[in-house]
């Protein structure tokens, strides 16, 4: 990923950070379930026979952090990629994600609180929703860092995918 990103890989779950005047940004995103089901069962129904197979798109959904140095609390928003913005790439000025909700949660704690007021976006005023898109791109976190994170997503999914077929393989030929 392009920007000075850095990455940490856990299993299924990648963590992006990246620290900028001040600011420190993560993106956590889990590769489990990040395949649409629409576009499986799709290419089953609909293939012919000598028609190459559509590629596997990862999209999964993915929340930024920022927490800036001098405060106590973290800025959490969580964002997903619609189904019918994936694969538009015609359309300038639409934004390939979405914001579904922001929220404060305390600097340093690993789990977030039920407690904290989550704001729902679809509720939100259309400009301060603007503004949240701008806050995210000024970071990095933009429609290019978005493709780059499905391509980063996608071969991460690919990868454990066939590391769990050769698992099965060999757990079921063990007899």
């Amino acid at each position: 990923v392009s920007g000075g990103w850095e990455l940490e890989v856990h299993g299924t779950e990648a963590k992006l950070v990246r620290k900028i005047a001040g600011e420190k940004i993560t993106v956590t995103f889990n590769i489990n379930n990040s395949i649409p089901p629409s576009a499986e069962e799709d290419t089953q129904e609909q293939q012919k026979p000598d028609e190459q197979e559509p590629e596997l798109t990862s999209t999964p959904n993915f929340v930024v952090e920022v927490i800036k140095d001098d405060t106590k609390q973290t800025l959490v928003l969580d964002c997903h990629f619609p189904e019918d913005e994936i694969g538009h790439e015609g359309e300038e000025e639409s934004d390939i994600f979405t914001i579904r909700e922001v929220s404060f949660q305390p600097t340093g704690e690993a789990d977030w609180k039920d407690t904290n007021y989550t704001l729902n976006t679809d509720s939100l005023d259309w400009a301060l929703y603007d503004h949240l898109m701008d806050f995210l791109a000024d970071r990095g976190v933009d429609n290019t860092f978005a493709d780059e994170l499905i391509e980063l997503s996608t071969a991460l999914e690919h990868q454990e995918y066939i590391k769990f077929l050769e698992d099965l393989k060999s757990f079921v030929k063990c007899q």
